[in-house]
């Protein structure tokens, strides 16, 4: 949560009697404690939330995601799995990033607020932060307009070069998101605000209303790219489900998969997975995030000036820090993600559980198994096309 611009006094006009200077320097510290006081927005539910929660967060995200990254090491060597494979990897790199960082986030909430490690590690793990934010964002959506474009033009997208789009696509989003992150990193990220309390990013020290207005528009072009985004994911997941209910059991059958009950569910579980994290860990945050930017700000002229009351601000501010918590969920819910993206990735990791006590055998098992549905998938397929064509 920023804390506001501290506005500088004007000296005052000492006199030549040394009881009037020590007046007046009381009265200046007076009057600079209270303008930080009054305007300072503060959530005290956090310092005994967070830790709680980010700790949880920590140690679940830390073994589910580098569960799920050695599982895909594993895949890679099987080549189970080709571009859809590439953006679940770099999805788990961004929430690793993340969960690397909550240590010192845990430490600093415990600490009411006072960042004890350096600026550098501020400015390091605000751009953790950002990085997994957007990142899965961006990742989640190149996933749903792939599941988009498999479900509803298979062949096309089984002839494509897959593995070159995916790395072009994965490049692409890597370079946006640290392109982005980069003022993070390159600005001073420690504010000490009265209390000599050392904040990491949670102030706009901005004393023009040009400056405000500039920041205002930063966070409000960020927000309006989300809504596009999950404008985009929406529509494709909307999509993908008139399809998979628009088509018959024939139809089905002779697609991918013998069993299309199964077939059909899992794909809707898929985009229900991907829609929910968008839901619950991104839209909050990105909804409150315009009005609270605007109220911290306190524009006073022109574009975004407006009367905000205490009550209104502080529950934006309340409201600001749960929606920064609700963020941290999706380190969590994108594994579910993987399980759901493809029957690949459940099959393989289903039957490296069951012989993972077996010994060596194990592996080149599942490889094998999983390459024969490969093979007996698209030799239906084909065969369903076939079959359309004569018709």
């Amino acid at each position: 949560m920023p804390l506001p611009a501290i506005v500088p006094l004007t000296e005052p006009i000492v006199e030549s009697t040394m009881g009037m200077e020590e007046d007046l320097a009381v009265t200046r510290t007076v009057n600079l404690s209270t303008v930080v006081n009054r305007t300072f927005l503060d959530s005290d539910f956090r310092y005994t939330v967070f830790p709680v929660f980010y700790g949880v967060v920590f140690v679940l995200g830390l073994i589910a995601n580098s569960y799920v990254l050695f599982m895909l090491q594993r895949m890679h060597n099987a080549k189970a799995m080709n571009e859809i494979r590439i953006y679940m990897a770099n999805l788990t790199v961004a929430d690793l990033l993340f969960v690397c960082a909550l240590p010192f986030w845990i430490g600093y909430y415990h600490h009411r607020g006072d960042w004890l490690y350096g600026d550098f590690l501020c400015r390091v793990t605000a751009v953790f932060f950002f990085i997994n934010t957007y990142c899965s964002v961006l990742f989640l959506a190149a996933i749903s307009v792939n599941r988009y474009w498999a479900i509803t033009h298979p062949l096309d997208a089984a002839s494509s070069d897959c593995w070159r789009r995916g790395v072009a696509i994965m490049t692409v989003i890597w370079a946006l998101t640290l392109s982005m992150s980069m003022p993070y990193l390159l600005e001073t990220g420690i504010q000490v605000d009265e209390g000599n309390v050392s904040r990491c990013f949670e102030g706009y020290h901005h004393e023009t209303d040009d400056e405000k207005r500039r920041v205002a528009t930063t966070h409000l072009i960020i927000v309006g790219c989300f809504i596009l985004v999950f404008f985009l994911v929406v529509v494709c997941n909307l999509l993908i489900a008139r399809t998979l209910l628009a088509q018959s059991p024939t139809q089905t059958r002779g697609s991918s998969s013998n069993m299309p009950r199964g077939v059909k569910g899992q794909a809707l579980q898929m985009l229900c997975a991907v829609v929910g994290v968008f839901v619950v860990c991104f839209l909050p945050h990105h909804v409150v995030q315009g009005p609270w930017t605007l109220a911290v700000l306190e524009i006073k002229e022109g574009w975004g000036s407006m009367a905000w009351g205490e009550r209104t601000k502080q529950w934006l501010n309340d409201a600001h820090q749960v929606t920064l918590m609700l963020m941290g969920l999706n380190c969590l819910l994108d594994p579910v993600v993987y399980c759901f993206a493809t029957r690949k990735f459940r099959l393989y990791m289903k039957n490296y559980l069951k012989k993972v006590g077996r010994g060596k055998g194990c592996l080149e098992t599942a490889i094998t198994h999983i390459s024969m549905m490969e093979v007996r998938n698209v030799s239906q397929r084909l065969h369903s096309e076939q079959q359309q064509l004569k018709v």
